[in-house]
């Protein structure tokens, strides 16, 4: 049976910028696509209150909306219940015309030398925060589970469908990529990082990026708390 790809894109509130994300992700699978390997493409709407449903319509081979907002872990499990891929590529909404990049990352998985894939991404132009966040994260990581990554936060990955299924639930929340890599280290799951130019739009140092990085922060330490409590009492 050929292998598909199923691209799997949770968004909330993203009607400014994800045609632009879906036009390139299709393109860019249009011309990878030949007679041995099939993509698909599935939008999670997470409750949005703008048009991003109906924007990302056309684009879509499977459009799933959730009727209230329930969080990117939640948006990203509903993509993988839909999914038929033999693996599974994450890509956030809002990194527009460098979406087509992703599909690098499923190169290793495709041939058989990884189980999950992380994209390191490109410095932002601009230094938006402290690194309090993906400091948090590095270090609970490494301690939660021996693997030391690069890239702790990055929501571009793609993963083997049985793997992925195999964890179970994804954590809910901004602290699902961090919970979902110390799941595949502790289950000893091979990992990669790459070096793929994806960019996202860049959050600055006024009241609404500090608010970001702060839920961020909340959400990753509750992540890192749970796991925790799991290797310690499960």
């Amino acid at each position: 049976m050929k292998p598909t790809v199923s691209i799997i894109v949770p968004a909330w509130n993203e009607e400014a910028v994800i045609f632009r994300t879906l036009r390139y992700l299709r393109e860019s699978a249009d011309l990878a696509w030949d007679e041995e390997l099939h993509y698909e493409i599935i939008v999670v709407d997470d409750g949005s209150r703008d048009r991003t449903y109906e924007i990302a319509w056309p684009w879509a081979d499977k459009l799933v909306k959730h009727r209230t907002r329930r969080g990117k872990g939640a948006a990203m499990q509903s993509g993988i219940d839909k999914a038929r891929g033999d693996v599974l590529l994450f890509v956030d909404a809002d990194v527009e015309a460098s979406a087509g990049h992703a599909l690098a990352l499923t190169e290793p998985l495709l041939r058989h030398e990884a189980d999950m894939a992380i994209a390191r991404l490109p410095s932002p132009a601009v230094q938006a925060g402290f690194g309090l966040v993906k400091g948090l994260a590095r270090r609970g990581i490494y301690r939660l589970s021996g693997y030391s990554t690069a890239a702790p936060l990055s929501g571009q990955r793609a993963m083997r469908a049985e793997c992925v299924r195999e964890l179970g639930s994804l954590a809910r929340g901004f602290g699902v990529e961090v919970a979902l890599t110390i799941d595949a280290a502790r289950r000893g799951l091979r990992i990669v990082e790459l070096d793929v130019p994806i960019k996202h739009r860049e959050t600055g140092r006024d009241w609404h990026g500090f608010m970001h990085r702060g839920k961020q922060f909340v959400a990753v330490a509750a992540a890192l708390l749970t796991r925790w409590r799991e290797g310690r009492f499960g």
